[in-house]
């Protein structure tokens, strides 16, 4: 008898026992790696779930731009408010109407709060909000901020009957994106009321991050703005600047002709529009003194510097400001215009500042007036350091 019995089927030798034996082995083993596999991947599939829900995260993020537009539309909204005729005096005219200026905004929570640019409302107490159904609102001015050019504006509902329209157009209130996590190339999409032309959608990308631009009033400058070629015309101002995924990363408030366009960037919208709600004004960190990033051209013109130096100049000065209190030295201009002198911060609080944006960006983000503030800074050949408290910036009359 053999050593190894044979399955026979008709005259055909199938399989011996052992060889049988074998392969049913290995299947089994390949079909539990398989289902270990499987398991594996279901496991990630339901945490990566789980953690995308706890950080409200979706998997309903538009696939198209027309699918984007359709999920935002509702929530951007064209603004008219009055503004006194000036003569070019600056002074109003006597016996001639208000003009009309017209501005966007979106919704920003179901209380009924809209976010629009503070040069859009200007002076005004109230305005009229329309919806894209062509409905109309009064909304007051809660709170706002000129120097980083934003306002709060609150829905008012006088009429009950309106009460289900205004619920419906305040319930879908856009999400705020990370506008630190944009980098150059990325496509952004603008919504908006230029010349009155309602709900007009432009696209372009992120041209530069990280741009210190003056606000339309006060003199100072708005920090980490965004720069875009998305076409933006009057009317647009105040509208919102929306990542691929729908999240406002931005709202507009100008530009250079010439594809050269900006918007106030979502990580100060977040940091001071809730103040501007709860307040109604918001302070601005201030030391009192006047910068520049410190090029070869300007180093020439100061003096022997360390070719390898970096850092920001120190120009001027105000008396009796922070930067005075912490014994920080300005530049001295002599009668053919050459500066002499003038400190050069190299450092905030321990971190290197190579350009004055950076110290602008640091002041805003970390700051607030009472807080202390430290400086290394080079003069005549060594490296000091210095303290002050921050102060609060002058208040716009």
């Amino acid at each position: 008898m053999e050593s190894f019995l044979t399955i026979i089927y008709g005259n055909n030798i199938v399989y011996n026992l052992a060889e049988l034996l074998d392969r049913k082995m290995y299947n089994y083993q390949a079909q539990s790696g398989f289902i270990l596999l499987f398991s594996v991947f279901v496991l990630i599939c339901i945490v990566h779930q789980q953690i995308a829900l706890a950080f409200g995260v979706t998997s309903d993020h538009p696939s198209s731009l027309n699918e984007l537009f359709q999920k935002v539309e509702g929530s951007v909204v064209q603004i008219t408010s009055k503004v006194p005729s000036a003569n070019p005096t600056g002074s109003q005219q006597p016996g001639v109407e208000n003009q009309t200026a017209l501005g966007s905004g979106f919704v920003y929570d179901r209380q009924g709060h809209i976010v629009t640019n503070s040069h859009v409302v200007g002076e005004a107490k109230s305005v009229d909000i329309t919806s894209i159904d062509g409905n109309r609102y009064t909304a007051n001015v809660t709170g706002r901020d000129p120097y980083s050019d934003l306002a709060v504006l609150k829905i008012l509902n006088p009429n009950s009957n309106n009460t289900q329209k205004l619920s419906q157009f305040l319930s879908n209130p856009l999400v705020l994106g990370n506008s630190s996590e944009l980098e150059v190339g990325d496509q952004v999409v603008a919504i908006g009321n230029p010349y009155g032309l309602d709900n007009t959608m432009t696209t372009g990308i992120v041209s530069q991050v990280g741009r210190a631009v003056q606000a339309p009033v006060g003199g100072y400058s708005i920090p980490d703005v965004l720069q875009t070629d998305a076409a933006l015309n009057p009317g647009n101002s105040g509208g919102p600047l929306f990542n691929i995924r729908g999240q406002v990363v931005g709202v507009t408030f100008g530009g250079i002709p010439g594809g050269i366009n900006f918007a106030v960037p979502s990580d100060i919208v977040r940091h001071i529009v809730p103040v501007l709600i709860d307040k109604g004004n918001y302070t601005h960190p201030y030391l009192g003194l006047k910068v520049a990033t410190l090029t070869s051209d300007l180093a020439s013109q100061v003096g022997k510097l360390p070719p390898n130096l970096r850092g920001i100049f120190v120009d001027t000065i105000l008396r009796g400001g922070s930067a005075d209190k912490a014994g920080i030295e300005a530049s001295i201009t002599d009668q053919y215009g050459k500066k002499h002198g003038g400190d050069i911060i190299t450092a905030i609080d321990g971190k290197n500042i190579t350009r004055s944006e950076d110290m602008i960006s640091y002041l805003e983000k970390t700051k607030s007036p009472g807080n202390p503030v430290s400086f290394t800074i080079y003069r005549a050949g060594k490296f000091i350091n210095l303290e002050t408290t921050v102060g609060s910036r002058p208040s716009i009359k």
